[in-house]
This record gives structure tokens, sequence and C-alpha cells, in this order.
């Protein structure tokens, strides 16, 4: 079983377009999907989960849409907190909420309270997030603590950069899901997704269900990951 799984939540829009739906209702129907596939990974027993909910890019889309999206993620987590929470799961949320409105950043840091102390799934939000603006605001963190003092240029190396990443506390992800069959990252955990599986499926995110999540796990227990050695190597690390 992977350690830590990170999906990218596809199709919102094609689902609704393919029943001549509004793409509002396709979103509607990804909040349903969501508390399925946490669910499963809480039967499981996966460490981590971390979701794509919304990335830096998607601003672009049209205003009412974007307001709509804003209220659907603060209505979840209002509304499925408690349930969470009664699960063991303990919820956060990565990217830059400096631009979120001053209600849903109250929804997200109950969220973060309620949950902080439990110990089951660790289930990350990655809302108003881009892999670009991660690395760039590590670089500068690092650079205060150089021009602070409190590290010299010398000391940067990838475990000093991966500190100040988000999600640099935790598992990187092994298995990156996509849905909706595009094959791209998409600006996603660019700097964690090193050596991550990547799996592809046809299903739009509204349809994914338990099952799809199950295919794509008998996909990776398929991998050997070799983090850059060769077969032979491998072997003999297992069996030291």
């Amino acid at each position: 079983m992977p350690k830590h799984i990170a999906i990218i939540m596809d199709g919102n829009g094609r689902w609704a377009q393919r029943r001549i739906l509004p793409r509002v209702s396709g979103h509607h129907r990804a909040v349903e999907t969501t508390p399925l596939i946490v669910q499963r990974c809480v039967e499981l027993q996966i460490p981590v989960l971390t979701l794509f909910a919304f990335s830096s890019e998607n601003k672009k889309r049209p205003a009412t849409e974007v307001t709509l999206l804003m209220a659907l993620l603060q209505n979840l987590l209002l509304n499925e907190i408690h349930q969470l929470h009664a699960k063991n799961v303990r919820l956060r949320v990565i990217g830059d909420s400096t631009t979120l409105a001053p209600s849903l950043q109250q929804a997200i840091k109950s969220a973060h309270e309620l949950t902080i102390s439990n110990t089951g799934l660790l289930l990350n939000i990655a809302l108003n997030y881009g892999g670009r603006w991660d690395i760039v605001q590590a670089a500068r963190a690092i650079c205060a603590a150089v021009q602070s003092g409190k590290i010299s240029i010398n000391d940067i190396d990838e475990t000093v950069f991966n500190k100040h990443v988000c999600l640099g506390d935790m598992y990187a992800p092994d298995l990156l899901i996509r849905t909706s069959g595009e094959q791209r990252i998409s600006n996603f955990l660019l700097w964690q997704m090193a050596y991550a599986e990547l799996y592809f499926c046809e299903t739009l995110w509204p349809d994914f269900a338990p099952r799809d999540l199950d295919l794509a796990l008998d996909f990776y227990a398929t991998r050997q990951r070799r983090f850059g050695l060769v077969s032979e190597q491998l072997k003999k690390v297992e069996n030291v």
C-alpha cells in the first residue's frame, strides 16, 4: 500500500456537459464523491491523502464558477468536519490562503483546530495551491533565513529545501491519481512528486468510486519503485 496518495480531481465540468447540465452540477456531484474516497482510505489505513481541490490557475475561470466552488468547499468543511473528526481524520489545508474569503479562512481554521490531535488519516486539501508558488515561497523563506543568519548559504540542500515546502513534514506522495483521461500533473506538488507513480484513468471525478481507487492501488502494487537504482541493487537493499 502507498503511504501517501495524491489525487487531481478532474472532470466535473465534462461530467455535467455530457448530461446537458450546467457545469455547477458537476461540482455539486463531486462533493458527494469526495467523502466516499476519504472513507475508503480510512478503511485501507492509508496514512496520508492529498486532494487537489482548487489550483491557483483555477482563479482564471469565470467569477461565478469560482465563487460557487469556494462556497461548496466551505460548506463541505462545515458539513463534513464532524464526521471526519469522528473517524479520527486530521485535516490540513495547504496553499495561499491570504486571498480567500474571511469566512472560508475561519472554516479552515476551525476544522484544523478540531482535528489537530487526531491520529488517523491525514487529509490534505490543496486550495488555491500551485506547485510553482510552493517552490517560490520555500525559496523566499530560505533566503530570509540566510539573511537573518539562521543558516548559511552552504547549509542549503534538498533536506533543508524540503522542510520549507508544503507537506515537507510527511511522506512524499507515492501514488498520483488523475481522473478524466488527462495525462499531466498541472502544477501540483512539483517538488514533492519527484518519485510518485502516475496513474491516469478515464473516469470523471464525479463518477470515481471506491472500486476505482482499488484499481489504482492494484496498478501501484505492480510497480517496482527503484528510486534510481537498478533491479539487482534494489533486491540487495530489500534483503538487508
